[in-house]
């Protein structure tokens, strides 16, 4: 298990994907635990290195005794960042771990290259809340806040819906150690980032939920975005846990924000070369190339730059999901020979016998049978034709 003995209480940690990306760190709400970014870590990973965390107090983090504050927070996560060997990281994080993310781009500028505030506040009054938060629990436990604190970090369409992730939530809730829990409360109570947040040299995102009664824009969020200099702002439909309500455009987002626009300051012929590669593979593409002639090469041009250097080079969808959109589009106009090329492509790369099955069905649906039914032909004669691990399964 990944632990780091952070000061004194021992941290548990998740660091995943490519040594050498840029990293994020990702910093979870009070009463929840890294889990809570499980939506958005497969789209951010092609991208980063993503460090998540367990707040101390929190997961499998210790919870140490005593009121905890914003700044032994922050110390937290530097100390756990110098232990990992990373220099410099982008922040985002979400109620209390935006608190952190505050603290930590103000008091450690030359760290922190990009920072995302969601749903939290540069004070969280009236403190009164907190006092009788931290009664109800010393007398109840977590028992006796769950309710109330589910019914602020989701809407009540979302809690109707009985969605599993909003389960989830509420399974770490109730598991949270009310030391750690009551400790972390002291620290949102007592907290007053007004005279931080003009040290704040970082871009910075803020976002904020319209149905967010816990930190709502006024008085929270738009003061972030006021007095950061520079700051943008969101504003999402969705309660306190912004990130599982409205996961994807929540990721979406933050890949606006953290990843340089299609073009933006590249060549985008040599962009669009890179990803035609990556889909296509070398082989094809070498070919594609000998073959140009001084007839083709304005259109080779055009297909590079435009096509893979701008729409394939999108983050706002996998490659995975685009090259399953290529294949039902392809499949429902007839386009057999882009089908072939693209079937064999994904069969090499992501694709596996049971999305090609999906496709097509959805293909037999939405664009008739004889489309479906030539699909199948060319997608089972390529299956029994290759030794690609990638194919092995039932066959179709």
């Amino acid at each position: 298990m990944p632990f780091a003995t952070i000061q004194n209480a021992r941290m548990f940690y998740r660091l995943e994907g490519n040594a050498g990306r840029p990293v994020l760190i990702l910093s979870h709400s009070i009463s929840s635990d890294h889990a809570m970014w499980d939506l958005q870590v497969e789209s951010l990973l092609p991208y980063f290195q993503i460090l998540r965390y367990d707040t101390r107090g929190h997961g499998a983090s210790d919870a140490t005794a005593g009121e905890y504050s914003i700044e032994m927070l922050g110390k937290d996560i530097l100390a756990l960042a110098d232990a990992l060997k990373i220099s410099q990281f982008a922040f985002c994080g979400l109620s209390l771990g935006g608190a952190i993310g505050q603290w930590v781009a103000a008091h450690a500028p030359e760290r922190v290259t990009h920072l995302m505030l969601a749903n939290t506040s540069p004070q969280f009054v009236p403190r009164t809340n907190w006092e009788a938060r931290i009664s109800a629990v010393v007398k109840g436990g977590m028992l006796a806040v769950v309710d109330v604190a589910m019914q602020r970090f989701f809407s009540a369409d979302t809690l109707e819906k009985r969605d599993p992730h909003v389960a989830s939530i509420r399974s770490v809730f109730l598991g949270t150690d009310p030391v750690g829990y009551l400790g972390c409360c002291a620290a949102l109570r007592d907290m007053n980032h007004g005279n931080l947040l003009r040290q704040i040299k970082a871009p910075t995102l803020v976002i904020s939920g319209e149905r967010d009664v816990a930190t709502p824009w006024s008085g929270h969020s738009e003061r972030l975005a006021q007095e950061i200099p520079g700051a943008r702002a969101l504003h999402l439909a969705a309660a306190h846990l912004s990130n599982i309500e409205r996961p994807h455009t929540f990721t979406t987002a933050l890949l606006e924000f953290l990843l340089p626009q299609p073009n933006s300051g590249r060549d985008s012929l040599q962009a669009g070369l890179e990803v035609r590669r990556a889909v296509l593979g070398d082989a094809h593409v070498d070919k594609a190339i000998a073959g140009t002639t001084e007839f083709t090469k304005d259109f080779q041009d055009l297909i590079t730059r435009y096509a893979w250097g701008t729409i394939w080079s999108r983050p706002e969808l996998d490659q995975r999901t685009r090259r399953l959109l290529v294949l039902a589009v392809t499949a429902s106009l007839g386009r057999w020979e882009e089908f072939t090329l693209h079937l064999r492509a994904g069969l090499a790369s992501d694709l596996e016998v049971c999305d090609l099955k999906e496709v097509l069905l959805q293909t037999a649906v939405y664009a008739g049978v004889p489309a479906a039914n030539t699909g199948f032909k060319i997608a089972a004669e390529r299956i029994e034709n290759t030794d690609d691990p990638n194919t092995t399964g039932p066959r179709i």
